[in-house]
């Protein structure tokens, strides 16, 4: 099986717009790839034109329709998806080709890692019906400066392609024609890194959001002691050494 374990958002009939179910299966194939030890990398993907072009029109009627406590009850679903990609042991990566609005732009910026095509678009326009971007905030706050993140959330700017590398949103954008090939190769060199030291480093990262700073250096204390000893580090000495 490849290092590389894909989830592909199998909608395009719907722009792979999100509703529950959808969320639902993207959580069961993290935990599914969470499991196996040949996993290296998740590759989150959309079938299409679009990777995910936001809430799908019968969740905007349920949402409508339905209590306080409904509503609040639903909002966790897709509030568990995002914690568990962000505590999820292997980086996640979202390769953005088309759309990627409201809750799939929640998606995409909940990935460790934001691959995109030149024609790319990036967007939270839930303020345009009366609707507040809320839970993705903690994590948009932590990826742009804060007068961007207000205007993306408060006036629903929207960002192409190299608007969005500009500002940090995505790591890398690749040209349509060679997208799929350059983000398998991005794919591939990630998970040909340690995996002990990816895990270690994408645990150690997130951990130290809310430390003080004297807290966060002694974590990091106590992860670089555990990757020394980790088999990966040790034959890692070896070959420098052996080179040397």
């Amino acid at each position: 099986m490849s290092a590389v374990f894909r989830i592909t958002l199998n909608r395009p009939e719907k722009r792979n717009a999100l509703d529950r179910q959808l969320i639902l299966d993207i959580r069961a194939r993290l935990t599914e790839a969470a499991a196996l030890a040949e996993a290296r990398v998740v590759l989150i993907s959309g079938a299409g034109k679009d990777f995910c072009a936001g809430a799908d029109l019968s969740e905007l009627r349920r949402i409508r329709d339905s209590s306080i406590l409904e509503n609040y009850a639903d909002a966790r679903i897709l509030m568990e998806l995002f914690l568990e990609m962000r505590r999820h042991p292997l980086p996640v990566i979202a390769a953005v080709r088309g759309r990627a609005l409201a809750g799939g732009c929640g998606l995409a910026t909940a990935s460790d890692i934001v691959l995109a095509s030149d024609n790319a678009q990036f967007g939270y326009p839930e303020v345009r019906i009366g609707f507040v971007p809320a839970m993705v905030m903690a994590i948009l706050r932590r990826n742009v400066s804060e007068k961007l993140a207000f205007e993306l959330l408060a006036a629903g700017k929207l960002l192409n392609a190299a608007e969005a590398l500009a500002a940090g949103f995505v790591n890398a954008v690749y040209a349509d024609a060679s997208f799929e090939s350059a983000v398998e190769t991005y794919a591939a060199e990630l998970a040909g890194r340690s995996a002990s030291a990816v895990r270690l480093t994408k645990r150690l990262l997130y951990h130290m959001d809310a430390m003080p700073f004297d807290a966060a250096l002694e974590a990091g204390a106590q992860i670089n002691a555990i990757a020394r000893m980790t088999d990966d580090c040790r034959q890692g000495i070896d070959r420098f050494l052996n080179k040397e």
